[in-house]
């Protein structure tokens, strides 16, 4: 429960920040994607934005030591596509995330990796409450490996885990940057490949099992809005508790994204993600305990929006 109460307060201090910064007057631009885009009244509206970052160092009989050479490549696709027809509103969105690093010591290693896709559908009931379902899906592309092992040991892989989420239920939105979706009762199956050897009961899956059925409550908490002329925070936070085993042991998955426009086409990106999955027995000294899993990254580099 105190990791409950941690995520509704953060959730409460997000919108008290986006309070003041209304309050403040910060501006908005063009750069708003649907959802925040109170001009589009009905009908679809589709588009997406390309971030592409490199990053590029080597030394040579550099005294304070350093890796010879050092390169990052970062990816970030967003794609979505929303419809609106009268009291009605279906919203998609498809995040794809990638990012390898390769250096002289460790050589070539993925350090982001993540497909998400989000689908909203909400049907108006008053000024601030609609009801309807949320649909999510979350996996990554290519293997990941635990480095800390010799050899290197496969940990996941595409569809190794994969998470599927069904929540019907009723979102609040008091203005156009902010809402809650919240579900008594939800479904989450976990999938892990049949082909993938003794993962399953790495993500909470018996052993020779591929799938596995929770049933919780769920909440999905959204903010994106234009902090100035040429910065965009977005930001997701989902919490889910499993009726069926240990409820109070809350999932947590918070991801934020902060881009800055240098220029009409190079931006600053900044990721930073928290997931914290009482079912991913990974961590600790026999590789058998849940951990506050913690990933951030800055890149520099073309953006593109279409």
């Amino acid at each position: 429960m105190r990791i409950l109460l941690t995520a509704v307060l953060l959730v409460a201090g997000v919108y008290g920040f986006a309070q003041d910064a209304s309050v403040s007057g910060l501006k908005s631009t063009a750069e708003k994607t649907f959802d925040e885009d109170t001009t589009h009244k009905s009908g679809w509206k589709k588009g997406g934005l390309l971030n592409l970052g490199l990053a590029q160092g080597s030394t040579s009989n550099w005294a304070a030591g350093g890796e010879p050479f050092s390169l990052t490549v970062t990816s970030y696709l967003n794609l979505y596509a929303n419809l609106k027809n009268g009291k009605n509103k279906w919203m998609n969105n498809l995040d794809l995330f990638y990012a390898i690093q390769r250096t002289t010591s460790q050589g070539m290693r993925k350090n982001d990796d993540r497909i998400d896709l989000y689908s909203k559908y909400t049907r108006q009931l008053s000024k601030k409450w609609s009801f309807g379902a949320v649909g999510n899906f979350r996996t990554q592309f290519t293997d990941g490996y635990d480095y800390g092992k010799t050899p290197k040991q496969r940990i996941s892989d595409l569809f190794a885990p994969a998470y599927l989420t069904l929540a019907p239920g009723f979102e609040w939105a008091p203005t156009n940057y902010f809402s809650v979706f919240m579900s008594p009762a939800s479904a989450r199956w976990t999938f892990v490949k049949s082909d993938v050897d003794n993962l399953g009961p790495r993500y909470g899956l018996d052993p020779g099992k591929t799938s596995r059925l929770e049933l919780g409550a769920f909440l999905s908490a959204n903010f994106k809005k234009d902090l100035a002329k040429n910065i965009t925070f977005k930001s997701r936070l989902d919490l889910y508790s499993n009726y069926l085993k240990n409820p109070q042991n809350v999932d947590i998955f918070w991801t934020n994204v902060i881009a800055m426009k240098v220029t009409k086409f190079i931006a600053v990106t900044y990721n930073f993600d928290l997931i914290y999955d009482d079912d991913a027995r990974l961590f600790g000294p026999t590789n058998s305990a849940p951990r506050t899993q913690i990933k951030s990254l800055l890149s520099v580099g073309f953006a593109g929006k279409f």
